[in-house]
């Protein structure tokens, strides 16, 4: 989402009459019940936390304030271990400072009592570095860094305490129009958009990380030259998103997607009805949306009910009729499935409709395949029906994987599995490389 923190994000999937005759299946866009894990689920996430530490320092604020106003450039703000409560957001906009905290699980900048700002910390200097704390409970987005060059995230911990709710903040981690970001070793949870969002940027590496609990674990959107690896995506609504918007003024590409742990992302989808990522179907691990150029390779994807890997176009969403930008591309391009890892999966889809597609397809005790795509395609790329090969989809796993297309420009009404279509293969992705943060 764009700075200007857009109000209506297409929703997901349109699928409105998959089998003929048998079912009118609905755009997977509505809005979705809303839901929270249970006391149990999440009460191991932040165990350690209330002990580690000590009671609450009100008289941090005024302090922690003014040296964030009066910082210089080379400035390194240190921040004592202890649990420091804010009644209003902070912010900081000078290039060249460092924010240090004592651990993300001692040193604890606590929002639950905010009154004032859309943010816990926002951040509009370049040069920043900030590791080695937590946010919690903000009473907007935690820590948004907003048109900034050379960031290090690292360390971080953003949390919203009681859980997957729909009065949580929107995204937790969250640069937007940045250029070369290092997101490391940070942890996301309950996040009602994004735990770990990069919007309308380019050069980010998002490495090391854990997203739980979020609406979406890892999103990347409108960003060109992503590599995320060796993250942890779980119990979220989605693992992790590659998107495009139709109407922003970049559109992203090449994204690598590898090395990642995509496992049982089943929360009920609990993001503010209407808004940003409220139809995207719980259970479901890689979400791709109108994107190109990306690569999705060498990671394990497990139990993730709806689908381990969905593909899409603008055009099965209910943005399809908005405005989009001069030039934008709706059609998701060369994007490159291999080696990945899967375990169960697809056996119980979001949403009623999609139970019955998958059951009058796959039988009762069936899943759907592991990547489904909406079936929408550039046709002055196609051959025959199919993208050009070095256009297509293309899956090169060890496990034969096999794509689900559903038929969206026939009315959805001939869904069917293919795979020796997609038996191809791209040429690898350069890796992104930074000059910061290593």
């Amino acid at each position: 989402m764009c700075s200007s923190d857009l109000s209506s994000r297409f929703g997901f999937l349109g699928l409105k009459s998959v089998l003929q005759g048998i079912v009118t299946l609905t755009a997977w866009v509505g809005v979705l019940a809303l839901g929270a894990c249970s006391e149990s689920e999440t009460a191991s996430v932040s165990a350690g936390v209330e002990n580690a530490a000590e009671a609450p320092d009100t008289n941090y604020e005024s302090e922690l304030q003014n040296q964030l106003i009066a910082a210089q450039p080379g400035d390194v703000i240190e921040i004592p271990a202890g649990r420091h409560t804010f009644r209003r957001g902070l912010s900081l906009a000078v290039d060249g400072v460092t924010i240090r905290g004592a651990g993300m699980d001692e040193t604890i900048l606590d929002f639950k009592g905010q009154l004032v700002g859309a943010e816990g910390l926002l951040v509009t200097g370049s040069d920043f570095v900030i590791e080695d704390l937590a946010i919690e409970d903000a009473k907007g987005d935690a820590l948004k860094i907003n048109e900034a060059k050379n960031v290090v995230i690292r360390r971080v911990r953003t949390e919203w305490t009681g859980g997957p709710k729909t009065e949580n903040g929107a995204y937790g981690i969250y640069p937007v129009q940045t250029e070369n970001t290092l997101i490391d070793s940070v942890v996301a949870i309950g996040a009602s958009d994004a735990g770990i969002y990069v919007g309308q940027s380019k050069n980010v590496v998002v490495r090391n990380s854990r997203a739980e609990f979020n609406v979406a674990g890892i999103e990347i959107e409108n960003t060109v030259d992503a590599d995320v690896f060796d993250n942890i995506a779980r119990n979220n609504t989605g693992g992790i998103l590659v998107f495009n918007m139709p109407n922003l003024p970049q559109e992203g590409a090449r994204t690598r997607v590898f090395r990642n742990q995509i496992l049982n992302n089943n929360t009920e989808n609990f993001a503010l009805p209407g808004g940003a990522v409220a139809g995207v179907p719980a259970g479901s691990g890689i979400v791709i949306n109108s994107n190109d150029d990306v690569e999705i390779f060498d990671n394990d994807l497990a139990d993730n009910d709806t689908a381990h890997i969905i593909i899409s176009s603008v055009y099965s969403t209910n943005y399809a009729s908005r405005e989009t930008a001069e030039g934008f591309d709706p059609y998701p391009e060369r994007i490159f499935i291999h080696g990945n890892r899967y375990e169960g999966g697809g056996t119980s889809p979001d949403m009623l409709e999609l139970k019955v597609l998958k059951t009058a397809m796959f039988g009762l005790t069936g899943a759907f395949p592991h990547v489904v795509w909406d079936g929408y395609l550039n046709e002055s790329l196609a051959v025959d029906g199919t993208l050009a090969p070095e256009h297509n989809i293309c899956i090169k796993d060890e496990a034969e994987t096999e794509l689900l297309n559903v038929d969206g420009p026939n009315g959805y009404n001939n869904p069917r599995v293919e795979r020796d279509r997609h038996l191809c293969e791209h040429e690898r992705l350069a890796p992104v490389t930074l000059s910061i943060g290593e």
